[in-house]
């Protein structure tokens, strides 16, 4: 059995799981590893918690290898949303981001723009198919514009934004600040077009929540002020009392304080086992039942928002029925799992999502096609 077999392997949930991109079951060998590592906590022997807080420096170095990055530069993070504060607090200047993203950049920059005082500025932009592309960023630029914040994959289509393009839009001098939860570890491209990526495990890479991290590029860290730096974030070796350290020279100035070593472990054995298979062929292998779950849509009626282009997309196929809330009704009875919000019904699948699933969902939609109401 090939290595990336052997990953596909590891997904043992029960048939009808399609919703990765709201939570990610976690893995057998994240709940192996997970059990162990309490068991050595639960001893209280130095040498043990020693033990476990080595997990801190493997989710760094191999959230790094995957990045292309130096483990200098990323950060272990209680999640996605406490990267970007890192990030988006020490911003000054207009900062542009779409009025439709994922509370995590939306609110967080609202919030850091009302502690700045005036010296942070949301640039909102409100495309009218609600993809935030190039174009409607370049549409937006001007020369008060610092940084460019933005989901990689929109949590509520599926559009995933070119990074190149987008970095050639915005140009050499803006910071571009990347939420990456809904495509880490699933979707292999090239992040150096970034400048601040924050991701989270508990999704696509089925660590379990609290397993966030961030990377900070050299520019990223001339550029933003560690606003929220804490005791773990400055040049100090240890403790220190009657004295205020400078911030660390390296990206741990965006650290608050000591990271939970049981997290640190899920989100590393998560990035192995991503590492282990190949990010290339896991998007590969995504990417057919993405396409088995588009065919189904189609060959069933039901109309797909999301983009059909690979090269464009990642996970999440949202599909746009006439009745939303009773196709939601009828894959929950039929065991599929899957989130609807408003008008569209958010399908998920992950490279480990077998026939089995498809099949509930074709039937699924089958039957729905073929309800009949009789009036009292």
């Amino acid at each position: 059995m090939s290595t990336f077999d052997a990953y596909l392997a590891t997904f043992d949930a029960e048939p009808g799981y399609l919703n990765w991109a709201a939570f990610g079951p976690l893995s057998p060998s994240v709940r192996e590893e997970v059990f162990a590592d309490a068991d050595l906590l639960g001893s209280g022997r130095p040498s043990s918690l020693a033990l476990v807080g080595e997990r801190v420096g493997q989710a760094r170095d191999l959230a790094a290898e995957l990045l292309g990055a130096d483990s200098a530069d990323v950060t272990v993070q209680p999640s996605s949303t406490h990267g970007l504060s890192q990030a988006l607090y020490g911003l000054t200047g207009a900062v542009i981001a779409g009025t439709g993203e994922f509370p995590s950049v939306s609110l967080t920059l609202e919030r850091a723009a009302q502690a700045s005082h005036g010296e942070l500025v949301p640039r909102w932009i409100t495309p009218d198919d609600g993809r935030v592309t190039p174009d409607a960023v370049a549409e937006a630029l001007d020369d008060d514009v610092t940084a460019v914040a933005v989901s990689h994959v929109d949590f509520r289509t599926g559009f995933r934004i070119d990074l190149a393009a987008l970095r050639e839009a915005i140009g050499p001098d803006r910071l571009l600040v990347l939420d990456a939860v809904q495509s880490f570890g699933v979707i292999d491209v090239d992040y150096a077009a970034a400048d601040v990526v924050a991701g989270h495990g508990y999704k696509w890479l089925r660590a379990g929540r609290g397993s966030g991290f961030a990377w900070f590029s050299p520019r990223a860290r001339e550029r933003i002020r560690p606003v929220l730096s804490g005791i773990t974030g400055t040049t100090a070796s240890g403790l220190f009392v009657d004295e205020l350290p400078a911030p660390a020279p390296s990206a741990q100035a965006f650290t608050v304080s000591g990271p939970d070593t049981l997290a640190a472990g899920r989100l590393a054995i998560g990035l192995r086992d991503v590492r282990d298979a190949g990010v290339a062929a896991i998007e590969e292998r995504l990417a057919t039942r993405v396409d088995a779950v588009i065919e189904i849509a189609d060959r069933h009626g039901i109309a797909v928002s999301s983009p059909r282009d690979r090269a464009q997309r990642a996970g999440i196929v949202a599909l746009a029925p006439e009745e939303p809330a009773r196709l939601a009704a009828a894959l929950a009875n039929a065991g599929v799992v899957v989130t609807a919000r408003g008008s569209s019904v958010r399908v998920a699948p992950h490279a480990g999502t077998d026939d089995a699933t498809l099949q509930l969902l074709d039937d699924a939609l089958a039957a729905f096609g073929n309800e009949t109401f009789i009036s009292a």
